[in-house]
Order: structure tokens, then sequence, then C-alpha cells
């Protein structure tokens, strides 16, 4: 038996502050996961790797994301989730100092694990902690806010580190999101009230979720678009400079539209959600799929590559809302198991997608990569279909 977390208090701008809090932070959490995606090659050099070995950098923050959003209830156990907060933002500038004057890979890595752990339990705790700052008919508000913070840095983060690399270094660029940290964490500490854990949930009741068979097939379907999603998206860099031909400002133009692109996506798949969500979970990864066969094709195309990226943003940024809204409509009532569990399984997804395009890329070229991330687009679209056809018990 779970309980709700919804809160039930009248609405108070206090409430609402801590919200936009929360979407601040999720700005600062995405802007650092992603930051190495634009900056892969310089990362590099200057580490004497390779660039898929850079692109692990996706891969371990992924992997302690996963294992933190897994343990992380059951170990904060009835620590006030407020400080739990706090502490999950403490390390996100612990780890931007750490990248910030990293001078080998190995200390370079251990800030990205970092990073891993304040994902992992930022995003299990996003949904449940929205839900107890405004009342009940406006949850999804506060959610899309919270999203919100993901879209923005999904526009910025990518070629404004492709910028600021340029300027200042990579290790600068990853350092900009530091101060964003730091008034993440005292607006935090100013907005957010005390909150008790309103129930035991325990690892146990994560895997329980997955006896019932649409919440199972759902987060498999989950996983491999994910996955897919990120064996060809962590390599756009070293495929646009080494296929495309494109020199650092042409690259943060493309970033750039294709995040604009993600951010308009984000502000209009609710509309489709309502009464096409299954529908919208199929063709999503459908569109990725052809483009992604698109680029191998006509990648040598800075203007067909350009159109390509922009239709990439536009649906699959907008992707993770309409995953949400799937899982707020399939687990109303858990949503502290529920949340732990969907962004384990999105970190898991997003550390195989980059690990094994990595391999990809380094051993057969972007054409493999690529031609991985089709199909797993390709088997998420039909494993959506499967989700839509059973009934949650």
């Amino acid at each position: 038996m779970t309980t709700t977390a919804f809160n039930t208090t009248p609405e108070n701008r206090q409430g609402w502050s801590g919200v936009f809090a929360m979407s601040l932070g999720a700005f600062a959490l995405v802007a650092s996961e992603f930051m190495p995606v634009s900056l892969l090659t310089p990362i590099a050099s200057d580490l004497h790797s390779t660039e898929g070995q850079a692109g692990q950098a996706i891969a371990i923050s992924g992997a302690f994301a996963l294992v933190t959003s897994l343990f992380i209830s059951s170990l904060a156990g009835k620590l006030d989730r407020k400080i739990l907060l706090l502490l999950l933002m403490l390390l996100v500038i612990i780890s931007g100092t750490i990248v910030g004057i990293a001078h080998n890979y190995g200390v370079f890595m251990v800030g990205r694990a970092l990073i891993g752990i304040a994902i992992g339990g930022f995003w299990s705790m996003s949904a449940a902690t929205a839900m107890r700052l405004v009342s009940k008919d406006k949850i999804p508000k506060a959610l899309a806010i919270v999203n919100g913070g993901n879209a923005l840095a999904t526009v910025i983060a990518a070629p404004l580190g492709s910028y600021l690399g340029g300027i200042i270094g990579w290790r600068g660029a990853f350092f900009c999101v530091v101060p964003v940290a730091v008034i993440t964490f005292c607006w935090l500490l100013i907005s957010l009230p005390g909150m008790k854990p309103m129930n035991k949930s325990a690892t146990g009741n994560i895997f329980k979720l997955m006896m019932m068979p649409q919440v199972a097939i759902g987060m498999v379907a989950v996983s491999i678009f994910f996955m897919g999603q990120f064996a060809l998206f962590t390599y756009l860099r070293p495929f646009l400079e080494s296929v495309t031909h494109v020199g650092v400002t042409t690259l943060s133009l493309m970033l750039l539209a294709m995040g604009v692109a993600g951010f308009v996506g984000t502000l209009l798949i609710g509309a489709f959600l309502e009464d096409s969500l299954y529908r919208t979970l199929m063709i999503i990864p459908l569109l990725m799929a052809i483009i992604a066969i698109a680029l191998i094709i006509f990648g040598y195309s800075v203007l067909i590559t350009a159109l390509l990226l922009g239709v990439w943003g536009l649906v699959g940024t907008a992707a993770p809302v309409a995953w949400w809204t799937w899982l707020a409509k399939t687990l109303p009532n858990d949503a502290e198991a529920g949340g732990g569990l969907f962004v384990a399984i999105i970190q898991l997804a997003i550390t195989t997608g980059a690990t094994f395009g990595g391999i990809l890329f380094d051993l057969s070229g972007y054409r493999a990569t690529f031609w991985m991330s089709a199909s797993l687009l390709i088997t998420a679209a039909i494993l959506a279909y499967w989700t839509s056809r059973i009934k949650l018990r």
C-alpha cells in the first residue's frame, strides 16, 4: 500500500519559489551532465585520451546516477528531504570544481562520478518534492516548470560549452556551472520547507513495481529509447568535425539551433499527450531512427545535417516529458519509488548507450554507432506500442 506525496495545503509563494529553485537545480545538473558532448575533442586532446574514452565522462556520471537513484531513499532514511537536496547540490559545486582543476583523466572522472551521484539523487526526489510544494491540481504545472530547467539546459549547455571552450578552455566551461549551483543551493535553503519522509520508500518497493507488466515493458522501452538516443548524441561533435567538416563557430550554431528546437518541442508536446500519449511515444523514436540513418547518408552536407539535427532536437528533447507523463499516469501514487526506478532506468540507458556507442565509434567509425542508434530507437517504438496494449491492473 503506497501513500501519496500530494500537498493538500493552500497555495503559497514559498512553495512556488521552491519549484523554481528546483528548476534552476535541474538546469545546473543537466548542463553539467551533458557539457562533455560539445567538448569531447579538446578534453581528449588535453587529457591524452581517445574521443571514445572522453565520451565515457557521460557514461560514468550515468553509472553513478543509476546506483544513487536506486538506493538513495533507503540510505537517506529519515533525513529531511530539504537537507538531502542541499547536500546533493553541494556535490554539484564540488564536482564542477574538481573537473575545472583536473589535469589528468583519473581526476576528471572522479569529478564526473560526483555529478552522477547528484543527478541520481536530485531527479529521484524531484517529482515527490514538487508534489509537496503545491496543491494537487497544480502538480502538472510544477513538474513542467522543474523539467523546464532540463529543457533550457539542453538548449544552452552544448553550444555554450563549445563557445566557452574556445574562449576559456574546456575546464573553464565546466567551472561556469559552479556559480549557478551556488545560487541554487542558497535558493533551496531559503525557499524549501522542512520535508520529512512521508513513507518508507525502500529499495524493495522499487523492484516490486517491475512485477507489473505495463510498468516492466514501459521501463524497458524507456531504457532502449535513451540508449539509442545517447549512443548517437554523445558523439555528435566528432561526427560534425570529421564528416560534416564544420568549424567551432558553425558547430556551436548547429548545437544551439538543435537546443532551441528542443526547447520549442518541450513547450509544444503537451498538446499531444492528453489524447495521443502512446502514439507520441511511438512516433518520436521512429522519427529519430530515420534521422540517424539520414545522417549516415547526408552527413557530408552542412545544411541537411543542420535540418536533421533540428528535428532530432525538436522531438528528442521533448521525449522525457512524454515518458514522465506516462509514469505519472501509470504510477500516480508512488512518486518516490517510481521516480527512483525511472531515473535508474534512464541513467543505465545513458551509460550503456554512451559506452557502446564510444566503443563502436573507436573501432568502426560513426556509421556503426549511428546504425546501432537507429536499431535501438525502432525497438523502443515497438515496445511503446506493446506497452499501450497492456492494461494496468
